[in-house]
């Protein structure tokens, strides 16, 4: 059951169960100024704060990981050894084939490593009993393609993580309606994806990947499908959430510009760590 309140009747709920696979064309918008609410990030988990509540933690630990396709044909991760700090924004760069999107599909648990230890706050995630609760729960996925529904509108699309919750229908409109807000999309709520420039769907993104207060952003080159205005746009908006919240933030990218924004660059090639190094970032 996707709900306990009873509430099942609601519209996102119906189009979630008629909804076609139609697919959109992201467009380009003019940037548009946006603020940030603090009290939305962090209503929610404990977890988020950590970082600040005791001393500094892996969120993330990789031992001897492993990453196979093809019956071993093709080696993705090949003894990859990495520690991810609670709060750290890390960017992971390298080639297109180096295993920088397998690595953040493993850490999301959307996937399973071959063989090594993949540890989050010491538990290891392919053991986990139920991988979809931790997505849910932990991790919030923002993604280069957008992935929105196109037959939901944007205020419906942010809603979509928070059907498996015990909060209300009404509880989460309103609170898609503040995360919209937040990113600069109160106007446009009620607005499909297919009228949405590319920026503006990939605001209603990111808004929809923090609806449940996540403790993790795993980002997969978010800026790649934008024109230059609205990828600074995109990028500051990451920042700065990331800042206010101290949430992790890890984000794969080709584009070195942007890796210097993080505190911390990993640079990864044929499934190695080769290089990894504080930025001018690095301490906040």
């Amino acid at each position: 059951m996707l709900f306990s309140d009873g509430q099942n009747q609601d519209s996102p709920v119906k189009k979630l169960r008629a909804r076609n696979s139609t697919n959109d064309n992201p467009q380009s918008d003019d940037p548009k100024n946006f603020s940030l609410e603090r009290s939305l990030w962090s209503d929610k988990s404990a977890t988020v704060n950590t970082v600040l509540d005791s001393p500094t933690h892996n969120v993330f630990e990789a031992i001897g990981l492993k990453k196979d396709f093809d019956d071993g044909a093709v080696k993705a991760l090949r003894n990859l050894d990495l520690q991810i700090p609670e709060g750290e924004f890390i960017a992971i760069t390298g080639p297109s084939g180096c295993g920088k999107t397998t690595l953040l599909q493993l850490l999301g648990a959307l996937d399973l490593p071959t063989a090594g230890q993949l540890l989050f706050r010491g538990t290891s995630i392919p053991d986990l009993r139920d991988p979809s609760a931790y997505r849910s729960q932990q991790i919030g996925f923002v993604f280069q393609s957008f992935h929105l529904l196109p037959t939901f509108t944007a205020i419906e699309n942010v809603q979509i993580p928070m059907l498996e919750t015990r909060i209300s229908s009404s509880q989460r409109k309103e609170r898609a309606h503040d995360l919209l807000k937040s990113v600069g999309l109160e106007q446009r709520q009620n607005h499909f994806p297919s009228k949405l420039s590319g920026g503006e769907r990939q605001r209603v993104a990111i808004a929809r990947s923090l609806a449940n207060s996540p403790s993790v952003l795993l980002a997969d080159e978010p800026t790649g499908n934008l024109d230059s205005d609205n990828a600074a746009m995109i990028l500051d908006l990451l920042i700065k959430i990331q800042q206010e919240t101290r949430m992790t933030l890890v984000l794969v990218t080709h584009d070195m510009s942007i890796a210097q924004r993080a505190a911390r660059v990993i640079h990864m090639i044929d499934g190695h760590a080769v290089s990894d190094r504080q930025t001018r970032n690095g301490a906040y």
